[in-house]
């Protein structure tokens, strides 16, 4: 079963909720556990799982590379390029790597067989075990660059650390394309949220793309009492199930910001996360 983790804003507290279900779901005997860290602009999964990353793999993009020398300067390829990424001045092709999406079709239409495409590290993946049962996979995007899809994919179809029964993804936030690449493969999407008016905006945007995805989704509520947003209320009206609530508690805080997970910070927490797994994969998913 593939749960991913998301919500329409940074900062609610994805990553605190997919560390901690997976670590509740490893000490229940249920997995083994992948977590596949897909917030490839600022993993930190592994702040909390401390895996050993024992291996590694760059991600490449293929960019075109122009032969000026058989060039014969038709501008078609400039033409043919909807992302700008190749002006045309001069009858001499100038190619801007960071607008590139790696189509092709430059290289494709280019009458005098000018182009080569040539391989441009934009992103790094790394894996490994954290112990017996629960293993990470986490990408991380290049500084200064900006497409974080080819990342996601290539660390979607890597092979896992582990032989998994459950994968868990930490997915980007927002509701663009890296989201949508990250969970467009799973099974449940769990929407993490905070009662607060931000909180509430972007909750009905995450909402929408499960919906458009076709994807079940569950709410969780973290730092319930920092703001007064009725996100129960809108949960209730929508038929979203909310599965957990999480309170505001300095006690909590200060864990987290130490690098501990919600279950090491208060181990009743392992009953609750429990039972939203049992809420989301039925009375068989678990014990």
């Amino acid at each position: 079963m593939v749960i991913a983790v998301a919500s329409g804003k940074g900062g609610t507290g994805k990553t605190t909720i997919a560390v901690s279900l997976a670590q509740a779901l490893q000490q229940n005997g249920v997995g083994p556990v992948l977590v596949s860290d897909c917030d490839v602009e600022a993993p930190n999964a592994q702040i909390f799982l401390k895996a050993a990353l024992e291996e590694d793999k760059d991600v490449f993009h293929y960019i075109p590379q122009v032969d000026l020398e058989r060039c014969s300067g038709c501008g078609i390829c400039g033409e043919v390029c909807r992302f700008n990424a190749i002006l045309v001045i001069g009858g001499k092709p100038k190619v801007f790597p960071s607008l590139c999406h790696g189509c092709g079709s430059c290289t494709l239409q280019c009458p005098d067989d000018a182009i080569d495409e040539i391989p441009y590290q934009i992103g790094l993946l790394e894996r490994g075990p954290v112990n017996a049962g629960l293993g990470l996979r986490q990408g991380s995007l290049q500084e200064g660059e900006p497409l974080a899809v080819p990342v996601i994919s290539a660390l979607r179809s890597w092979n896992a650390p582990v032989d998994h029964q459950v994968e868990i993804i930490d997915s980007p936030p927002g509701a663009s394309c890296p989201v949508v690449e990250a969970v467009r493969k799973a099974d449940f999407l769990l929407l993490v949220t905070e009662p607060t008016v931000f909180g509430l905006h972007d909750l009905k945007q995450a909402l929408q793309v499960a919906r458009e995805l076709q994807i079940p989704a569950g709410v969780v509520i973290n730092r319930v009492g920092v703001g007064q947003e009725d996100i129960q209320g809108f949960c209730q009206a929508e038929g979203l199930p909310v599965l957990l609530e999480i309170p505001l508690d300095r006690e909590i805080g200060e864990g987290l910001a130490r690098g501990r997970t919600l279950l090491e910070i208060d181990p009743s927490f392992l009953e609750s996360f429990l039972t939203m797994w049992r809420s989301i994969a039925g009375p068989e998913g678990g014990s």
